[in-house]
């Protein structure tokens, strides 16, 4: 079935895609400029002289970096299959997400730049979320 797809099918794999599309894009580019990801976030990077011997941000960019470009890669091929099942389970974990990013800068764990990826996380979420439903009363009201 995949291999037949060539464009998302529905409003709610049109919005995995694009979400997948950036994460996959911002992954790459974490791996390959983690001075360039940092700066997108807000923060100021540091020069490798400037870093202490166990400053570990360049291992936890690199980490999440990979994480974003997997996830970003699974969001697409879930696209283009319409795989609503996996659609929908996203958009609790992607509000939990949200969540967690943006306490993590109200309490000060984060600095404020921060926000913008808990932000980045549930507006996907919500317009996942919306697709879903629209599409799925939608149906309803074909099928009535």
């Amino acid at each position: 079935m995949l291999s037949n797809a060539r464009l998302p099918r529905s409003p709610s794999g049109w919005s995995m895609a694009v979400f997948g599309v950036l994460a996959a894009g911002l992954g790459v580019v974490g791996l390959i400029s983690p001075d360039t990801m940092i700066s997108l976030m807000g923060l100021t990077p540091l020069s490798g002289a400037s870093r202490a011997d166990d400053d570990h941000t360049l291992l936890f960019l690199t980490a999440s970096s990979m994480a974003a470009l997997n996830m970003g890669v699974y969001y697409v091929l879930a696209a283009l299959a319409d795989w609503k099942s996996f659609f929908r389970w996203t958009v609790p974990f992607r509000l939990l997400t949200c969540t967690v990013f943006t306490l993590a800068v109200v309490t000060g764990r984060a600095p404020s730049g921060f926000v913008g990826v808990g932000l980045w996380e549930g507006i996907g979420a919500v317009v996942t979320g919306a697709a879903l439903r629209y599409e799925s009363r939608r149906a309803s009201r074909v099928s009535a």
